[in-house]
């Protein structure tokens, strides 16, 4: 029996039928180009892993159709025939699953990362990117216009089944169509059909270029949500428009560089953040319209399209995170399904930072094709792992999956470590379900945890193991200064806090602009407190990624909490502290509580009991180095790979 009869249903797309309604969104992701951005084995494996999880529809992310419009420097060329052979292999290795498989066309305009930019007039993009582009001649313009057919040409030669025309996210066809980032006077700027001039002119040539059969789809911003972009009125009526020059398809998101809601949003965001968007779009035009936004649990999916918001749903970021989701969702697995948190930490923050794309709770992202389909252990041995926060969860895991006898022992009476507490924070619940993820895939396969047991000598000669994993963690570390400890206010750490075993007063003062600080401040904010935030650096929780800080920001604003940065602490006073921010002197007075909450320290006393015998012992995870928990994921699953 098929799960979600509505997801899980055929659907045709002009010319095209898929299998399901669920689209593996485009993403720059940032890798598996060679030095002349032709794909290579890395990017194909990273969408045949995805085609073998089961999706309808696959969009390959970031197809440049020129040498100006390139988004990221690792992303596909589509601008001479010499990309046709990799694309062409792509599309043989991918033909085998089932799976429609598409490119995106796509030109970045300003939000490209280099300094040749160019768009319709010469305005910076509102974020991110930097640097004034400059402004397109009608010549120009024209042969842009030819790029992105002569690109759809390849990808037709190189035999994708569909194409989608990127117009949406404030890249250039965006560029044109917002009043914001177009202010020219000729044939191309002003009124509604001259904005979308260039973005018609551009459907037509590639309809002349690929003809009339081959299936052609379009991303659009439904809303741009930035003073004088482009909104829903205009979506809509683009919309029809756009039907009647023979796209196949809408694809409805929004959002752009600066913009207020942002197009990738983080866990912050309620889940189907744009379908009223595409909803809206659905009700103008009779093609199948594609609703994407924070949507990563099938049952809305398949809700969405039951209802008849939309025809097709969109996920990107859940199908990095678990690329057989659509498998185990046709199955009814839903709890071995490998959840998005929303960080936006590895598929966002580290492409913008122009490094290659990654997944917090998937380290396999981008190493697909170094890794093999059976990869079983040689023989099974008993592992002992310590500690049962997430790094010693997903090592446990990849061992027992490896075929060794694993058993955990954590001293505490639940799994889960530092993330357990982050899941108590508002709007960051969905740290659980990745605690929560690992507790079901050690119960599948039947790995003891001990909870309330810590190691011993005695636990260690009952296990008997043959190697040791210790992820024992870390704790706050208590810094020294000037009346810290004579003060007569409470004093403890951002885990006494979360855990509650100690209690904040009305006014505190948090020293630490860490994640964990600004956390723990918007805990206590919630809670009605008053609260002040001194961090000793230039910038606040410089480990999350921008998307995510942002939402967090943004909820501090409105919890009335008050952040000094450059902060140096002179002394602590009965009620109070006396420092100076950016060069000037402040005094804060009247407060009752101090949270701890900057730098941390790994506990691996435990090492101790390993010292003088012969069994091997890895440290990991927070235990080896504090980091985020993006590196000590990865860390923890290659140990359980090398063991």
């Amino acid at each position: 029996m098929s799960h979600f009869k509505h997801l899980f249903s055929p659907v045709t797309i002009g010319t095209m039928t898929a299998q399901n309604r669920l689209l593996m969104s485009a993403m720059s992701i940032n890798f598996g180009v060679d030095d002349d951005n032709y794909v290579t084995d890395q990017l194909t494996q990273y969408f045949v892993t995805r085609a073998k999880g089961g999706a309808g529809m696959m969009l390959v992310g970031g197809g440049g159709v020129h040498p100006t419009g390139l988004e990221l420097p690792k992303l596909p060329a589509l601008w001479d025939d010499g990309c046709i052979p990799g694309l062409k292999k792509m599309t043989d290795a991918m033909r085998p699953y089932g799976a429609k498989f598409g490119m995106q066309l796509m030109h970045g305009g300003r939000q490209s990362y280099h300094d040749q930019k160019v768009a319709p007039s010469p305005i910076p993009a509102p974020a991110v990117v930097k640097g004034v582009p400059k402004e397109l001649t009608i010549p120009e313009i024209r042969e842009l216009v030819a790029s992105f057919g002569d690109a759809a040409r390849r990808c037709r030669d190189a035999a994708f089944d569909f194409v989608e025309i990127h117009a949406a996210h404030g890249y250039l066809i965006n560029q044109f169509l917002a009043p914001n980032s177009n202010k020219r006077t000729d044939e191309y700027g002003g009124s509604f059909e001259n904005r979308t001039r260039f973005l018609l002119e551009l459907l037509r040539d590639i309809r002349e270029k690929i003809g009339p059969d081959f299936p052609v789809g379009l991303r659009i911003n439904g809303n741009d949500y930035i003073e004088d972009g482009w909104g829903l009125e205009e979506a809509l009526k683009l919309a029809v428009i756009l039907e009647k020059e023979g796209a196949d398809y809408l694809h409805i998101s929004a959002g752009v560089y600066g913009s207020t809601e942002l197009t990738i949003p983080s866990m912050y965001v309620k889940h189907g953040c744009f379908v009223h968007l595409a909803e809206a779009v659905k009700k103008t035009v009779s093609i199948p319209v594609i609703t994407v936004g924070r949507i990563k649990s099938p049952e809305m999916a398949d809700r969405i399209i039951k209802e008849g918001r939309a025809d097709v749903v969109s996920m990107g970021r859940s199908l990095i995170a678990d690329p057989e989701l659509p498998n185990k969702a046709k199955a009814g697995e839903l709890n071995r399904i490998r959840p998005c948190v929303g960080c936006c930490l590895g598929c966002i923050h580290a492409v913008l930072q122009r490094e290659p794309g990654a997944c917090v709770v998937n380290p396999d992202v981008g190493r697909e094709y170094l890794l093999r389909d059976d990869d079983r252990a040689e023989r099974s041995k008993k592992i002992l792992v310590v500690g049962a926060g997430p790094a010693g969860l997903a090592a446990a895991r990849m061992a027992a999956l490896r075929g060794h006898n694993v058993v955990v022992c954590e001293e505490q009476g639940h799994i889960g470590g530092l993330a357990r507490l982050a899941a108590r924070v508002p709007g960051r619940s969905e740290v659980g379900d990745m605690l929560r993820f690992f507790k079901n895939e050690l119960d599948r396969l039947k790995v003891e945890i001990r909870l309330n047991v810590g190691l011993t000598e005695e636990i260690i000669r009952s296990v008997d193991p043959e190697e040791v994993i210790l992820a024992t963690g870390s704790l706050p570390e208590m810094p020294i200064i000037r009346g810290l400890f004579q003060s007569g206010m409470t004093l403890c750490t951002v885990t006494d806090i979360m855990e509650g075993s100690a209690f904040a007063g009305d006014r505190v003062i948090v020293l630490g602009g860490t994640q964990a600080g600004l956390m723990v401040a918007d805990y206590l904010a919630e809670k009605g407190k008053e609260v002040v935030v001194l961090n000793r650096k230039r910038h606040f929780a410089e480990e999350m990624s921008s998307n995510d800080r942002f939402y967090l920001r943004e909820r501090l604003k409105k919890g009335n909490v008050k952040l000094y940065k450059q902060a140096s602490v002179k002394k602590f006073l009965s009620d109070g502290v006396l420092f100076t921010s950016r060069g000037e002197e402040v005094q804060l007075d009247g407060f009752d509580t101090i949270v701890i909450s900057e730098k941390m320290s790994p506990i691996r006393q435990a090492a101790e009991l390993f010292k003088d015998g012969d069994i091997p012992v890895h440290i990991i995870g927070d235990a080896k180095s504090p980091r985020i928990i993006m590196h000590a994921l990865s860390e923890a699953e290659e140990i359980g790979r090398d063991i």
